[in-house]
């Protein structure tokens, strides 16, 4: 399989697509953004100031520390059971374990570190952070015994998105065909009336909803691990806290905005997370659902502005650089607002800091 990946590697992703509609017919838009982001993923240097975009872990130490003495409160307030295990979904360069780790580490917590990633190249650059971890390619393999603490910054907002439309007809799924080379959406022919909630079925013609088959699979997952094991866990990400309509599909490539069609497998295909739907899932699976806050009132709840001026007066020719970080990762017109934080956590655990004043 690895090999038939990094034969398809070596070919243009977008004139693939091509053949493969001029074939077969139109592919849904869910395909289309899965194998583009499956083919941006294995090959590219994706994070950081050399890649396309940075996340808050590469923006300042400030948040995995507070990620961490976050983990390490709740479960030091829960009874500090053990064997206890870190996982973290998407992990990324490995920086937010790494300072995680570091902040748990001082308050008594060093839980076993399991990295949930399929990238060789990723798990490289992991290890070289965290060289204690564990990789595994999905939550299937991590221990059934003992407290979970669960992490996920930016990782549901690239699972692949279904987007259906309304049309004259009723409800469709929109699909990519071409126009001469182009890419182009267009409404599928079988009907999807039945995928659409019975609330949104009479909405007008036009009207675009997106549900992401990927994100309620781990969320369902996670907050059964949680009701049976124990433990919490943070799902940040940018989204919104109310069910809303419309795409949120965008391309992102050299830390600009560009066409989601203009480079697939060249690009970061991102949706907002719905994180009203996530809250209804965990709560079916008996998790308890700590709420969803921004980022902003949830890293200034737990003290970044303290942090910021204690690292300032350490290292006070760095003063300018750790309130400029501070302000990104809090700001309303920065990452503040529209980056959100969902809080779980295992029946009979303690509520968590930052999701209330």
């Amino acid at each position: 399989m690895s090999d038939l990946r990094d034969e398809d590697a070596k070919r243009d992703l977008g004139d693939t697509f091509r053949r493969l509609i001029a074939n077969t017919g139109p592919i849904s838009l869910m395909h289309y953004m899965g194998e583009s982001n499956a083919r941006y993923y294995h090959d590219k240097k994706v994070l950081g100031t050399s890649g396309d975009f940075i996340t808050a872990p590469e923006i300042s130490q400030m948040f995995g520390e507070l990620i961490g003495l976050w983990l390490a409160d709740m479960w030091i307030r829960a009874g500090r059971t053990e064997p206890v295990h870190y996982v973290e979904l998407g992990p990324g360069n490995g920086t937010l374990a790494r300072d995680a780790q570091r902040a748990m580490k001082r308050y008594g917590l060093e839980p076993r570190m399991f990295l949930i990633e399929a990238s060789r190249r990723m798990r490289d650059m992991q290890l070289a952070q965290v060289p204690d971890a564990v990789h595994y390619p999905d939550l299937s393999q991590v221990p059934l015994e003992g407290p979970v603490l669960v992490v996920a910054n930016e990782f549901l907002d690239a699972l692949p998105v279904r987007q259906l439309v309304k049309t004259d007809g009723g409800w469709r799924e929109v699909m990519v065909a071409l126009d001469g080379d182009d890419f182009v959406e267009v409404p599928g022919r079988q009907p999807m009336d039945s995928a659409v909630p019975e609330a949104r079925r009479d909405a007008p013609p036009g009207t675009v909803i997106e549900t992401s088959p990927g994100a309620a699979s781990i969320m369902f997952e996670v907050a059964g691990r949680l009701a049976s094991q124990g433990g919490a866990a943070l799902f940040i990400d940018y989204g919104h806290a109310d069910g809303r309509t419309g795409s949120s599909l965008q391309a992102v490539k050299d830390h600009q905005k560009i066409g989601i069609f203009d480079a697939p497998g060249d690009s970061d295909l991102t949706v907002h997370v719905d994180f009203a739907q996530m809250e209804q899932i965990a709560r079916s699976r008996d998790a308890r659902v700590l709420g969803t806050v921004t980022q902003g009132e949830f890293l200034t709840r737990l003290g970044i502005r303290d942090r910021a001026e204690a690292l300032a007066e350490f290292a006070p020719q760095h003063r300018e650089a750790l309130m400029r970080a501070r302000d990104r990762l809090v700001a309303p017109e920065q990452m503040g607002e529209l980056f959100k934080v969902l809080g779980l956590a295992a029946p009979g655990w303690p509520d968590g800091a930052g999701f209330s004043e």
